[in-house]
């Protein structure tokens, strides 16, 4: 089932994402300053791709430097992403078949909001942390 929510999903929505996530992950590695943001739109770009089969979990050892570094990534390019899965779940809402891609792209909002101290991992497999 998972496969085929994300075949539907990749049609539908995921790659419009993922490219927006590519332009933004493009434009923030322009300066070495903003790498490590670049870095995060690449990883949630895959993970919007292909979203069905994988969750995110809060890093238990991300402290402040993961504060700062969201508060940045809000002002740079989250609220432009969240905008983006904004209109497309509410466009995905509108018929019966697309409402689960709809609510799974209400789901990546807080991820592309606040990325930092988030880490992206199977819903098959159980999460342990690093540390």
């Amino acid at each position: 089932m998972k496969t085929i929510l994300n075949v539907i999903w990749l049609v539908l929505s995921g790659f419009w994402l993922f490219l927006g996530y590519l332009l933004a992950g493009v434009l923030l590695c322009i300066t070495i300053i903003g790498i490590p943001f670049g870095i995060a739109a690449f990883r949630i770009g895959v993970y919007a791709l292909w979203p069905f089969g994988h969750t995110t979990v809060e890093r238990r050892d991300a402290g402040a430097p993961s504060f700062v570094g969201n508060v940045l990534w809000l002002v740079l390019a989250g609220w432009w992403l969240a905008i983006g899965h904004i209109v497309t779940g509410v466009a995905l809402c509108v018929t019966v078949i697309g409402i689960p891609l709809g609510i799974a792209n209400f789901k990546l909002i807080p991820v592309s909001l606040l990325p930092m101290g988030r880490e992206i991992v199977r819903t098959d497999q159980p999460f342990t942390s690093r540390w």
